[in-house]
């Protein structure tokens, strides 16, 4: 049960891009201004991977080309196609987007509720194993934001998806009839009834507004949600953990359609405080003409070109190759992917190098490649203002699945600057698909923190070879935390999945599941956790769980607190851990 990779079928993968160009009024089905035309839902500049629908187009053609980019997406995980499905302010109450992989739907208004559609949704009916099964457990790459739901939806996804400013006038269903479900990331959201987590194993769920919460499984944080939905209720009867909102916390940047304007790039600013949604709070309105709009032929010469004169860079669908990193040096710079747009590194370089403080990176994935590289991103060490923090949001990392080739990083993503917020990642050394083995998709570490102050918010991380994470930086702080260690060593002795180092003093966990599923042999796995004693480290609510039917397992939770899982199902919980002190 829950061993995704066993039961996964190698098939392609699609990702979609998101729109920005700009455009001026709708005449039909096509769009114009003196820059840009849109003729039959595309553009010229942005090509034949962007969709942009208008409320005055015939509505049973969008549905059939809607179902068309669903019935290529649906089982596509590793394949090389992108899409975006973009929809103008106005109505569209009769319409039902099935969301694929990598598609990327996004409603183009000032605020969600300009844009009505009356269905958008996941469900999880295609995973070969068994179509009775309702199996999420590899839905994958995916978008949902800034647009409104007339009617009840469904959401059953796992990792790497984002559900963000969105209003849903019914319930939400983050599963599909309680099928298995590893997700999950829903944020600055408003549902007028309840959520129900269902199956999901672990969620997590960042200033949303919903009159009540249903469902919990193993993990289930809450962040800066508002009061009046939370669910009673704690560990450890209850798998509910409540957690404040963020301090200093900067939304994603999201693209627009003004008449006036065109396409704007919308840049929220931060929020020093945070509870519930704010779809009315100060930002910053970046024009086009700031941006430089990226298409796959580009090289890394060209776009780092346009980074060295001050561009914003909108990279629209498809996937990059880059020979060497994108070094971003301008404070401030958002390098924003449209439609989970793919940088994969061909030379042993990098993706991304930072250098700059207020950076904000986000809906990117980054893909290791067949020359071995030190990272595929690094946020360097910047002075950087608290108050005005570098973002990371929705970005993806992924070494191995979509290539024959062997591939290998050492560290999927360093981060040495301070005053960081992560907001949604997903980093993970394939478990299937193509290219994965052992000995074929290598990466010693997910993530290692050097910064201080970095505060990471559904941090992801599963299957590196050695530790997942690696915390060394003053006063960070996770909340949820989701990792499965690796299902295929083949001898020896498996490293703790969560690394605070020694010398740190102060850092708080929240929220944080760790999975063992040792599918080839009995690996050992002395703790799943291990943290300094120190006043100022502090864990709350940890959990860990045995997988499917597998060798043996973890003899403690965090240091040497925690009884061991050697069973299929078994469960350990420790609900406080500090200074050597736990319950």
């Amino acid at each position: 049960m829950f061993k995704r990779g066993e039961i996964m079928k190698r098939k392609g993968w699609i990702a979609v891009g998101l729109l920005a160009a700009a455009i001026g009024t709708t005449i039909g089905m096509k769009l114009y201004t003196d820059k840009n035309a849109f003729k039959d839902y595309h553009s010229t500049t942005l090509g034949q991977q962007v969709y942009v629908f208008a409320p005055t187009d015939d509505m049973e053609k969008i549905q059939a080309t809607v179902d068309d980019i669903f019935t290529k997406q649906e089982q596509n995980q590793f394949g090389s196609e992108r899409y975006a499905l973009c929809f103008l302010p106005g109505d569209y109450p009769e319409l039902d987007v099935k969301v694929g992989y990598y598609t990327q739907v996004i409603g183009l208004g000032e605020k969600p509720t300009d844009t009505r559609i009356g269905k958008v949704e996941c469900d999880a009916k295609w995973l070969g194993d068994d179509p009775n099964n309702h199996n999420a457990l590899c839905n994958f790459w995916r978008s949902v934001e800034n647009l409104e739901v007339t009617g009840n939806t469904m959401w059953a996804v796992s990792q790497a998806t984002d559900m963000r400013r969105v209003q849903v006038d019914g319930a939400l269903y983050l599963h599909d009839e309680h099928g298995w479900a590893s997700g999950g990331f829903l944020a600055n959201s408003k549902v007028e009834s309840m959520i129900d987590s269902g199956s999901q194993q672990q969620w997590l769920s960042r200033n949303n507004t919903y009159r009540t919460w249903m469902g919990q499984n193993w993990n289930i944080v809450f962040c800066g949600d508002s009061e009046e939905g939370l669910p009673n209720g704690t560990w450890p009867m209850f798998s509910y953990t409540r957690a404040d909102g963020v301090e200093n916390m900067r939304e994603k940047p999201y693209v627009i359609y003004d008449e006036k304007e065109g396409f704007v790039l919308i840049c929220p600013e931060v929020r020093a405080t945070t509870e519930g949604y704010d779809w009315d709070g100060a930002e910053q309105r970046i024009p086009l003409k700031d941006c430089y709009v990226a298409t796959p032929t580009d090289t890394a010469e060209t776009l780092n070109g346009a980074l060295s004169e001050g561009k914003h860079i909108l990279f629209t669908p498809g996937i990059y190759e880059l020979d060497e990193a994108l070094q971003v040096t301008g404070d401030n710079t958002v390098l924003l992917g449209l439609g989970l747009a793919t940088l994969e590194q061909t030379n042993g370089n990098a993706c991304v190098e930072t250098a700059a403080s207020g950076v904000t990176v986000a809906g990117l994935l980054f893909d290791a490649g067949t020359t071995r590289s030190e990272y595929l991103v690094h946020v360097g060490k910047t002075t950087n203002d608290p108050a005005n923090p570098i973002l990371l949001a929705d970005t993806y990392y992924r070494v191995g699945g979509a290539k024959t080739e062997d591939t290998a990083v050492d560290t999927a993503l360093v981060v040495d600057a301070d005053g960081v917020v992560g907001d949604n990642l997903w980093i993970w050394r394939a478990d299937h698909g193509d290219g994965v083995g052992w000995n074929n998709n290598t990466s010693d570490h997910g993530i290692r923190i050097n910064g201080d102050d970095v505060t990471m918010v559904a941090l992801m991380v599963e299957h590196f070879q050695k530790e997942q994470t690696i915390w060394s930086g003053q006063r960070g702080k996770c909340m949820m935390y989701q990792s499965e260690v690796p299902y295929d060593i083949p001898e020896g002795v498996a490293c703790s999945s969560f690394v605070v180092e020694e010398g740190v003093t102060d850092f708080t966990g929240i929220g944080i599941g760790i999975y063992l599923y040792n599918r080839d042999a009995a690996i050992p796995l002395e703790s799943a956790m291990t943290v300094p004693d120190a006043p100022g480290v502090r864990i709350e609510h940890i959990i860990d769980v045995m997988l499917g039917n597998s060798h043996p397992g973890i003899h403690h939770v965090i240091n040497a607190a925690g009884g061991s899982v050697m069973h299929t199902g078994e469960t350990q919980k420790v609900l406080q851990y500090c200074n050597g002190e736990w319950k």
